[in-house]
């Protein structure tokens, strides 16, 4: 099918028209492709059309075409397919008067087809084949398949097992016929011994040595068409595999925000089709083994019986991964589907089982395929079935509260922490498969998981992820990661992550990136590209940055939680600068007008964003300054854009936009007075730009009140009888200082009398016996406070 091969990716460019024209309504287009290899082995030029002697051996063909088209039709799973071709099939009988017009029909099919390719290179919509894309992008160099479901070459190969079949039967009927003329032809030879030169006899002699050379020419193209058919499965099932894969590493890739469609509906219809082609395929080959015998047919057979093995094992694939940071005594959830599952043979249940596995015990499960013995973690809940569900067509085994209840660890080497460590649940099962007689063993392993055993370990595990997934190769070692990486490598997947994160469109820019290498290298005064420059894993998240207590990986993830809670849309609007040095923050801002300011995130503080704006100096000058960083706590209590308002000294956001037009729509709305009699009141953020250094601060312009509908200012004491705090005398100046103080020693009495105290000399204010210590100074009660 050469011809098709050319011609399919120009259908395209051709116009509605001209392909109207080249497959008209008696002869559609789907004819032309689910029968293209046919189509084009038949001798259609060398018919006479006008010859009516012929029209016996044109309405074969046209029977041979419609059996074809019935045989795809009911191998082809797509319901709207199936249809279609039939319907077609049935429409080919407009032929069936006039058969040789089918032949007429064709052959000026297939000579338009020549000659469209002939002038592919002079025609402006038709471009040379060269210049034709054959398929995706290469990933790793290795070509992908031109379809990703796989469906040309799938159609390719259904069609040479229907030419296979066709040609049992075609030998099934010289073998019938071939009897029949040598039982003829024992008859005349006993009725004409004396004339072996009588003409009937001379004729079923003639018909019979032609029967056997068309058997013979028929039974080696029938075990030709068996080995090109092998041929074509096993590569059709390793594009299969390869796009498998391909799934699986795209399905890594999406935990720093590259783009991942989970769909598994093509490569379900891929794996059932392959499935059944195999089957196919088998059955032929014992025929042909029986007729003929031969070694030959061993060795096709043990082929066959390892790509169905292969399969088999290749279809069982983590649809929904667990979580790849795992908190031991903490439920999560996965979900394993099988792709043959409509496959499998009814009856037993097929009970999959997990466990947790190490880097060790997975590196060895890929190079010798053996299921490890030791547990090195107590799985909760670690059994599920696989199901069938008719709606999605999909058979699925949820394990839905699984839990880490302990788990083993490894001698670590040097400085290397718990959070580097890497598991992944593998899991085992056995399945057989209807028309196979043996079960089959099959595993699939998840991605790799972190677990850790308190969530102060967690940011710290989210790296080690983040690390494995944007840094591993496809076909590696599980799980071999670079040490180094260039920092062009890093800059996607920052900027992958931060956009996955935040649920934004806006990515971090190049003035972003460069400030990032300026500070994950520890050179801020370096203006320099730093694309090809390598920066390792102890860069990342094992050092802690100079002059801070927190690694790069802890910052920025700071920085991505406060933006996802408080600040997305200020970041998808484009007012938040985001990452810049003081340097590059001077450079901008130097020669703007007072009030001029911009948002950047605190390069000093976790999960802080500061305002850097142009202020006054005692003289008369310019001097930019920063204004203490909000962290989430600050603007939970109030918003990053009423905090705008309320600061006076800061009217333009860079480079020259007025605030209250550009953070309008972030401004709150005063809210009405409470109904149950309280007074509202609100927070509102001053800057002095008179002090010293950098400042906020928050003060109600109301006086709050609090749960009792009491001023906050009253002291409240204490009923030692009922062990209630009952109001106390004071007056309304009485101090914050003095609340505090009267509740001190009056708490103080109240834990001495139900004896709860401790009067152990520097004890601090918490103990792990849950008693009091009394001997603390009102300094430091008031410094804790």
């Amino acid at each position: 099918m050469a011809l098709w091969a050319q011609m399919t990716p120009r259908l395209q460019y051709l116009p509605t028209q001209t392909l109207n024209e080249l497959y008209p309504d008696s002869f559609p287009l789907d004819v032309r492709h689910y029968l293209a290899s046919w189509i084009e082995e038949q001798r259609w030029e060398t018919f006479d059309v006008d010859n009516m002697e012929q029209e016996p051996q044109a309405r074969r063909l046209l029977d041979q075409m419609v059996h074809l088209l019935q045989e795809v039709a009911q191998l082809n799973p797509n319901v709207v397919e199936r249809v279609k071709l039939q319907h077609i099939s049935r429409n080919l009988s407009v032929f069936q008067p006039q058969p040789m017009q089918l032949v007429r029909t064709v052959r000026d099919i297939l000579r338009k087809e020549r000659h469209l390719l002939a002038q592919a290179g002079m025609h402006p919509n038709f471009p040379p084949f060269q210049q034709i894309p054959q398929g995706p992008p290469a990933i790793n160099g290795t070509q992908q398949p031109a379809r990703e479901d796989g469906k040309t070459d799938v159609d390719n190969l259904v069609l040479k097992v229907l030419e296979i079949q066709n040609c049992r039967q075609t030998l099934h009927q010289l073998q019938e016929d071939l009897n029949w003329e040598k039982q003829e032809m024992e008859t005349i030879q006993g009725q004409n011994e004396l004339d072996p030169q009588h003409s009937d006899q001379v004729a079923r002699q003639t018909r019979i040595q032609q029967l056997e050379y068309n058997y013979s020419v028929c039974a080696k193209k029938r075990v030709q068409l068996l080995h090109e058919a092998l041929c074509a499965l096993e590569q059709c099932q390793s594009c299969l595999i390869l796009r498998i894969k391909s799934w699986r590493w795209e399905q890594h890739r999406a935990t720093i925000g590259v783009h991942f469609d989970d769909n598994l509906g093509p490569l379900q219809t891929w794996c059932e089709q392959l499935l059944g082609v195999n089957g196919n395929l088998r059955q032929e080959l014992m025929l042909v083994k029986r007729d003929h015998g031969g070694a030959e047919f061993h060795t096709l057979q043990e082929s066959l019986a390892h790509l169905l093995q292969t399969l088999i094992q290749s279809s069982l694939v983590v649809d929904k991964q667990p979580p790849q940071v795992i908190k031991t005594q903490s439920k999560f959830s996965t979900t394993v589907r099988y792709l043959l599952g409509e496959k499998m043979a009814p009856g037993k249940p097929v009970l999959l089982k997990a466990q947790i596995i190490t880097e060790a015990q997975a590196r060895n499960l890929g190079q010798q395929g053996v299921v490890p013995n030791e547990n090195v973690g107590e799985l909760i809940n670690s059994t599920a079935i696989l199901e069938h569900n008719t709606s999605s067509k999909s058979t699925c085994a949820t394990f839905r509260n699984m839990s880490i209840r302990k788990i083993k660890r490894a001698d670590r080497k040097g400085s290397e922490s718990v959070t580097e460590e890497k598991f992944a649940l593998l899991f085992t099962t056995e399945i057989t498969i209807t028309g196979c007689e043996t079960p089959y063993s099959i595993q699939a392993i998840s991605l790799p998981v972190v677990v850790i055993v308190h969530g102060s370990q967690e940011i710290n595990a989210m790296a080690t992820i983040i690390w494995d997934c944007a840094f591993s190769e496809p076909n590696r070692i599980p799980f071999i990661v670079p040490e180094r990486v260039p920092w062009k490598q890093m800059c996607e997947a920052l900027s992958s992550k931060f956009m996955s994160e935040v649920q934004t469109q806006r990515c971090l820019d190049r003035y972003n990136l460069h400030f990032l290498a300026q500070k994950i290298f520890d050179q801020p005064d370096i203006s320099e590209d730093f694309s090809n420059m390598p920066v390792s894993w102890a860069q990342f998240n094992k050092e802690v940055l100079p002059g801070r207590n927190f690694t790069f990986w802890q910052w920025f993830e700071g920085v991505m939680d406060l933006t996802k809670k408080c600040l997305r849309d200020y970041w998808s609007d484009g007012l938040i600068f985001g990452f810049i040095g003081k340097q590059h923050l001077h450079v901008i801002l130097q020669n703007k007008p007072s009030g001029t300011f911009l948002l950047r995130f605190s390069d000093s503080e976790i999960g802080g964003i500061t305002i850097a704006y142009v202020g006054p100096t005692d003289n008369g000058g310019r001097k930019i300054q920063n204004i203490q960083p909000f962290t989430k706590k600050d603007l939970d209590s109030a918003g990053l854009g009423d905090r705008i308002r309320d600061i006076n000294c800061i009217t333009h956001v860079y480079p020259d936009l007025p605030k209250n037009e550009v953070f309008k729509k972030f401004f709150t709305v005063p809210s009405p007075p409470n109904p149950d009699g309280y007074l509202p009141f609100k927070l509102t953020t001053v800057v002095n730009p008179g002090d010293q250094g950098s400042s906020t601060a928050s003060i109600p312009t109301e006086t709050p009140m609090d749960m009792y509908g009491q001023p906050m200012s009253n002291v409240y004491g204490s009923n030692m009888n009922q062990g209630m705090f009952s109001p106390m005398l004071s007056t309304a100046q009485a101090s914050v200082t003095s609340f505090k103080m009267t509740f001190w020693n009056q708490q103080k009495r109240r834990w001495m009398r139900c004896g709860r105290h401790n009067s152990t000399p520097n004890s601090d204010l918490s103990t792990k016996t849950g008693q009091i210590p009394l001997n603390i100074s009102s300094d430091r009660f008031l410094e804790v406070w």
